[in-house]
């Protein structure tokens, strides 16, 4: 199984290589990181004289530790001064690494970030579009052309329909000053 992953990890592309390799995913968690704070719980048994009594076979790969570093996609508090820390990564190379991830199928390991996809869903469905104008009785503004459309046609239909009388009202007025009176 270990030969699998090493293939597997092999195919990705270099920048998500160094990312893993500098930020491993946590084994356990559904994001696969929690601000760098989750621990995996692991019961011994202490009382017993045989140190394998309560022992569990492990499968592989064994467990991840999580790393000592906070989530590299969020600003993080300095413990010891309290400055706040910009994120290692910016947006645009977040959005970078989420999309080379999601091309290859490995964006849940990926920590929290806005830019994911489940994000996205998630904002889309609690937004929507937010284009100005496709809400409910709104109407996007468009230029001053596409605003009075409706209202030229309008007329020009009107007066596509008044054509004929209109065209004998003409050929009356014309006629008129010719006849003899």
């Amino acid at each position: 199984m270990q030969v699998e992953y090493v293939k597997v990890a092999q195919t990705l592309p270099a920048k998500l290589r160094r990312f893993f390799a500098r930020y491993p995913p946590v084994r356990g968690s559904a994001t696969g990181y929690q601000d760098g704070a989750t621990f995996l719980a692991s019961s011994i048994n202490t009382s017993s004289a045989d140190p394998n009594a309560n022992h569990t076979e492990s499968t592989f790969p064994p467990p991840l530790l999580p790393s000592d570093s906070p989530n590299p996609f969020k600003p993080h508090k300095h413990p010891e001064t309290g400055r706040w820390h910009d994120p290692i990564y910016s947006l645009r190379r977040q959005a970078d690494l989420v999309k080379l991830a999601r091309a290859n199928g490995v964006e849940e390991l990926l920590p929290y970030t806005f830019k994911g996809s489940e994000e996205g869903r998630k904002r889309r469905e609690e937004h929507g579009l937010r284009v100005k104008g496709t809400g409910v009785g709104q109407r996007v503004k468009g230029k001053a052309w596409e605003r009075t459309m409706k209202s030229r046609l309008e007329k020009r239909k009107q007066a596509m329909l008044g054509m004929p009388t209109l065209v004998q009202q003409w050929k009356q007025a014309r006629l008129l000053p010719m006849l003899p009176t």
